[in-house]
């Protein structure tokens, strides 16, 4: 079962949008390592990953 929260999809639609981490940290008033603790925590929930790393830069 997933379990994943709204809180957690607010701030991987954001992170999904502006394809940053700390666009999205900016617009939810949230710091960017809280942005991306959720998103690896909805990342574990559904058990697939959701954005391409690609180098050193994600999304």
């Amino acid at each position: 079962m997933i379990h994943a929260t709204l809180h957690q999809l607010k701030v991987f639609e954001a992170t999904a949008r502006h394809s940053s981490f700390t666009r999205a940290a900016e617009e939810l008033f949230l710091t960017q390592p809280t942005v991306s603790m959720q998103v690896k925590q909805l990342t574990k929930a559904i058990g697939l990953p959701l954005f391409e790393q690609v180098g050193k830069n994600s999304i």
